[in-house]
């Protein structure tokens, strides 16, 4: 096998983005001022390593509430909930610190106006990801999901002249595209969102696939099973023509994936996983796939912060002034 001029592409921006950061955070410093155990609603994030990590420092995970002890210190996942498991959880005295992400928040506040206006609201998203389930929480009177556009051709809603459509922060930008043309052809009158709701890491990670794939023979995306956009990075380039496997770590590569015509493989990650992953694939494609060379191809640098939650801001501070 020819393996002589191997080259490697390094996709960025990958990996962690700002509400993920700030959910790993949140997690790390309630440990740190409250002391285990802190259960946590669901995974953190959707990535095997980082729950794993924070588990072995004191974290819980568990699915539900019930299996919280009454009065116990409780996070809210990155994903978000719906105002049932709030309830569930001011109900239990627990004391709550709310992680989710700021922009899926966002898509919340969304449905909660749009429903006391009285409009249809179409959420455009995948039925049993945790996010979905929150969102659809909100108004679920209100709201139908749908994620093809062969499920818009079945909806029949009582007034089409009052209708909007949100999304899932981590879809596909083009099957997006897509389901929003066939919402639009069938309600002319349908609204759209102030400013769109799929996120700025999941649009710039798909862009960075989409730049990259003319150049490459193969794309690895590092990141779980359960990670929508993840995945969605694994969709793009597969549409694209190009082979594309989705790993959690370099254990998981196989040989038969190098051919003789694999001579160039680009390399990235979903929002929810750690740069050392990539680090270690990395190394791994130069050790034992004879990958000789590296470019990084940059398509923007991100620089986005979220602060932390009000029930942490204080405990965040604390400690910093601490270490100092």
């Amino acid at each position: 096998m020819q393996v002589s001029g191997r080259k490697l592409i390094l996709v960025s921006p990958r990996g962690f983005c700002a509400g993920v950061v700030r959910a790993i955070d949140v997690v790390k410093i309630a440990l740190d001022a409250y002391g285990a155990p802190i259960y946590v609603r669901k995974e953190i994030v959707h990535n095997r390593h980082v729950v794993d990590e924070l588990r072995e420092a004191g974290a819980i995970f568990v699915d539900e509430l019930s299996e919280v002890p009454s009065g116990a210190r409780v996070i809210f996942s990155a994903h978000g909930v719906s105002p049932a498991v709030r309830a569930e959880a001011k109900a239990r005295k627990l004391a709550v610190i709310d992680a989710t992400c700021p922009l899926v928040t966002k898509v919340h506040l969304e449905a909660v106006k749009y429903a006391r206006l009285g409009f249809t609201i179409v959420l455009i998203g995948h039925r049993d990801h945790d996010e979905v389930v929150g969102t659809l929480g909100e108004a679920p009177a209100s709201t139908v999901l749908v994620e093809t556009p062969r499920d818009v051709a079945k909806l029949d809603l009582p007034d089409p002249t009052k209708v909007v459509y949100l999304t899932q922060t981590t879809l596909s930008l083009d099957e997006t595209r897509d389901i929003i043309a066939a919402l639009k052809a069938k309600f002319p009158a349908i609204q759209s969102p102030p400013a769109q709701d799929i996120c700025y890491a999941t649009e710039n990670r798909q862009l960075g696939v989409k730049a990259v794939v003319p150049q490459t023979d193969l794309l690895l995306v590092v990141g779980s099973r359960n990670s929508s956009n993840s995945k969605r990075l694994v969709e793009v380039c597969q549409t694209a023509g190009v082979p594309s496997y989705l790993i959690d770590d370099f254990t998981e590569v196989k040989r038969e994936w190098f051919g003789d015509k694999v001579n160039t493989v680009a390399v990235t990650a979903g929002a929810s996983a750690p740069e050392h992953l990539v680090s270690e694939l990395l190394d791994f494609l130069r050790d034992e796939h004879a990958f000789a060379s590296m470019e990084e191809v940059t398509l923007k640098e991100e620089d986005v912060r979220f602060s932390l939650p009000s029930e942490l801001a204080a405990a965040g501070q604390r400690l910093h002034s601490i270490a100092l």
